[in-house]
């Protein structure tokens, strides 16, 4: 006898669909004389030992479990045989994807649970969704994750079903919690547009709001007295506004031969025996659930696949968007180079000898010629860009899934959309495979000042004060600046000759080799900061308008300094750029904030070389006879002086950055609250 183990997170004694058909299930499969267990999900260690004594795990509801992703873990790394039955949208927090039908909803997906679920998807020997609208609404997440699926419809008891001849014209029943989600406010302002019809909730008030009159409440009823009282029901609100992934009750009363009122978010009503096929809809409910078992017996019998189809030969196209962008699609790039029997990646001429260079398994051609040769590939792709804007209208285009739903970076943008091309593809972030380095002496840093949009660029003359400051910390480090032919003229700023600057003004190979040997780079919202990234040097990313979220820094040390928290409010798009005179978000950023950005930089990127102190220079000193304060930000930090020694040690580390003894235990204990404050820092002086 084969052993099964159902997964679900509530109690089979909750009146709802996904738990009276979880019971049908249950009681069929005991029929076919299988050993059926319900785990409710309360001990990880009890769940733990019940997958590993069964022959089948059906997963069910799991989202209130509060070890659900630890659970999904252990299911795929387990090699357990299981089946995944969706009764709602669990990879969405609040498992309505509200976000589809609500523009205002937007970034509410936990990044961790919704790419732990597709992993779920695709590792299951198959999935079963409530409806055609639930499949697709899946499939438009996840892909090839869920195209080994099948689509059930809701488990009714036809043979309760009681339709009367005569119907009930003044009483309109709802059945479960009158709350938002199901329709709720629609059912009462059809109540208060109806005073002489009676409106009968089975269920409680969960609205905010004053109902009419005509609106009673009444306990709960098991599924046998619904389907009588739905019988003899006329008309019949179903008007959800979530997207209903399945709908039982509005099934209930098609069956009845109810009048619904409804709209186009009810699962139940995608499927193709809606609204004229009343016997195809009891047949198919009537034989669901001995298919359901009928597959299951098959993968419980079907060896494991060994090979897998791959895409073939790939074309992939980058057609849109800033250089910047193409780094950040990388990553996704590769991976579908996995699953792929060759891939061709599409750039502009003059970026070809560049990434052929750096992009290991992946032949970089010339996109002009590659649009010349498109019946050549099996698949073509255009990655357009992260967010869309126009990227859309290209041929070949695929569409973000996670965009305004999932918070992350624009890298793990790219990757959950290709991996929806296939089930094989990892949709985890494994870090960027960053191009070769090779640090060269004399050692120099680099620096960027321009950006292909220039009113998101600090000041031109912040950045010759930033360089010449620099000069006089690090007097034995050169300086590379990156000039585009449309970059601010800099050498106009200077106060002094700057003789240890080297400008690189040619094509992306010279950036390139720039960057390979750089001990540092800084720069603006730009492509040049990404190119810096690629090449996993440590960054020092300059933002305004365009806050840095999706569009950060990718290398290992990084710091970002964002100059619109605290002094803007305004929601920056490209018109409110244009017309924005005092681009305070930028013009506020001092020198002083970028060098401090600086230390923090190099203190964690090169500790081994850390030998010299430096004071923040954002740190406000008033020194006393007996004591010190400092500001740093929002926060004071008062030094009181114990004696003469502690005073005279003090003002030397904070006005002349130098300490007397390494050996006093006091004065050391103050160093290093210091520097975990940020008021001192240990750099390389890189002499």
């Amino acid at each position: 006898m084969n052993s099964v183990l159902f997964l679900h997170d509530t109690s089979l004694a909750t009146p709802r669909g996904a738990e009276l058909t979880i019971k049908q299930l249950i009681r069929l499969g005991e029929q076919r004389q299988y050993s059926v267990t319900l785990d409710y999900l309360r001990n990880f260690d009890t769940t733990k030992r019940n997958i590993q004594n069964s022959d089948l795990i059906i997963v069910c509801s799991i989202t209130r479990c509060q070890y659900e992703l630890e659970l999904i873990n252990y299911l795929i790394s387990s090699k357990a045989l299981y089946i995944k039955i969706e009764y709602d949208y669990n990879f969405c927090v609040r498992r309505n994807i509200l976000c589809t039908v609500d523009r205002k909803v937007t970034n509410c997906c936990n990044p961790d649970k919704f790419h732990h679920y597709r992993n779920l998807y695709a590792n299951a020997k198959f999935n079963a969704f409530q409806s055609p609208s639930h499949y697709k609404a899946h499939v438009d997440f996840f892909g090839d994750a869920v195209s080994n699926h099948m689509i059930k419809p809701p488990t009714v008891h036809v043979e309760d079903l009681q339709i009367s001849e005569e119907k009930i014209e003044d009483t309109i029943p709802f059945f479960g919690d009158l709350n938002y989600l199901k329709g709720g406010y629609a059912y009462v302002e059809y109540a208060k547009e109806h005073p002489n019809i009676n409106f009968t909730v089975y269920g409680e008030n969960k609205l905010r709001t004053e109902l009419p009159s005509n609106i009673s409440f009444h306990e709960p009823i098991p599924n046998k007295e619904v389907l009588k009282i739905l019988g003899k029901t006329k008309t019949f609100i179903c008007q959800p506004v979530w997207p209903e992934p399945s709908g039982r009750l509005a099934a209930e009363a098609f069956l009845s031969g109810c009048n619904i009122i409804s709209n186009d978010r009810i699962g139940t009503f995608s499927f193709d025996f809606y609204p004229n096929n009343r016997d195809q809809a009891i047949h198919e409910m009537k034989t669901i659930l001995d298919e359901f078992w009928d597959r299951a017996e098959q993968n419980i019998k079907k060896k494991p696949e060994t090979k897998t189809n791959t895409l073939g030969k790939v074309l992939v196209y980058k057609s849109y968007g800033g250089l910047g962008d193409i780094f950040f699609s990388i990553p996704a790039i590769k991976k579908l180079a996995k699953v792929s029997d060759s891939l061709h990646f599409a750039v502009a001429p003059r970026l070809v000898d560049f990434f052929t260079n750096h992009l290991e398994g992946i032949t970089v051609v010339n996109e002009e010629d590659a649009r010349q040769q498109e019946d050549n590939y099996d698949n073509i792709y255009e990655l357009g860009n992260y967010p869309a804007f126009r990227g859309y209208d290209l041929p070949h285009a695929l569409k973000y899934p996670t965009h305004k739903k999932v918070k992350q970076h624009s890298i793990a943008h790219y990757i959950d959309t290709v991996s929806k091309l296939h089930k094989n593809i990892n949709n985890s972030y494994d870090g960027f495979p960053y191009f070769k380095t090779s640090k060269e002496n004399p050692k120099y840093y680099v620096l960027h000042h321009g950006a292909g949009f220039l009113l998101k660029i600090w000041p031109t003359e912040k950045y010759a004060q930033l360089i010449e400051t620099l000069s006089e910390l690090f007097p034995t480090l050169n300086c590379k600046i990156i000039k585009g032919p449309n970059d601010p003229d800099i050498e106009a700023y200077f106060s002094k000759p700057m003789p240890h600057i080297e400008y690189i003004t040619g094509g992306m190979t010279d950036v390139g080799n720039a960057m390979a040997g750089a001990l540092f780079h800084i720069g603006n919202d730009a492509g040049i900061t990404h190119v810096a990234g690629a090449y996993n040097v440590p960054t020092v990313g300059i933002y305004g308008p365009t806050g840095p979220g999706s569009w950060g820094s990718f290398s290992e040390n990084n710091e970002i300094i964002w100059g619109k928290k605290g002094v803007c409010n305004i929601r920056c798009n490209y018109d409110v750029i244009l017309n924005c005179d005092h681009k305070v978000c930028l013009n506020s950023i001092t020198v002083n904030r970028v060098v401090e950005a600086i230390y923090k930089l190099l203190q964690k990127t090169y500790p081994e070389l850390s030998n010299t102190l430096k004071v923040n220079p954002q740190a406000v000193i008033d020194f006393s006879n007996k004591d010190c304060l400092i500001k740093l930000y929002d926060n004071e930090f008062l030094l009181e002086y114990h004696d003469d020694s502690m005073k005279n040690q003090i003002e030397d580390l904070l006005q002349k950055e130098s300490v007397a003894t390494k050996n006093d235990m006091s004065f050391n204990m103050v160093l290093e609250v210091l520097k975990q404050q940020h008021i001192i820092f240990n750099i390389p002086s890189f002499s």
